[in-house]
């Protein structure tokens, strides 16, 4: 995990100016939303744990409680995954990045940001969001007839997980341009 404190990057310093303290402020506000869905990994453990318990143990199984605990995966997964992209311990094939210079890395991180991360999010959002409001207009539930209620809930993560990824890389993007700007 990275060593910095919130709302910095890596190889910059404390804020400075208004839109240094909006960048700030989208960071500060994607770790909360990050760590407050982290917190539900602790009952997918357990819910995890009562399967294996009531099938192994007792022979009982139920189709809503194993689907209750991917459910929760999943939403910790969408949920979290700007907030990995924050703190920089997201997946990263590096073979050059970690041995470039502060300046190198802002280029990666805008390029990155930029070229990637917002126009793919965008396609994730416009692809999804018709699908998620036919979820909620029809109330959508499990495929499965003792399954979950209210499968538009797991399905609306996707477009927040885009707006999320969006919003973070607009702040890595923030960030880079002002290590470019150094001097």
């Amino acid at each position: 995990m990275s060593e910095t404190s919130i709302g910095e990057h890596r190889d910059e310093p404390s804020v400075r100016g208004p839109a240094d303290r909006v960048t700030a402020s989208l960071e500060i506000a994607n770790d909360a939303v990050g760590r407050g869905f982290a917190w539900l990994t602790l009952p997918c453990v357990f819910v995890a744990f009562a399967v294996v318990i009531l099938r192994y143990v007792f022979g009982i199984g139920y189709a809503w409680m194993q689907e209750l605990y991917v459910w929760l995966h999943a939403i910790v997964f969408t949920g979290c995954a700007a907030f990995a992209l924050q703190h920089d311990v997201h997946v990263r094939v590096d073979v050059f990045y970690g041995r470039m210079s502060p300046r190198g890395k802002a280029w990666v991180d805008l390029l990155g940001a930029t070229l990637l991360v917002v126009p793919w999010m965008i396609v994730t959002i416009r692809l999804t969001w018709p699908w998620v409001l036919n979820s909620w207009r029809s109330g959508e539930t499990s495929g499965s007839t003792d399954g979950m209620p209210g499968l538009y809930v797991i399905k609306a993560m996707l477009p927040l997980m885009a707006v999320l990824l969006t919003l973070q890389a607009l702040t890595m993007t923030s960030r880079s341009i002002a290590v470019l700007c150094r001097r």
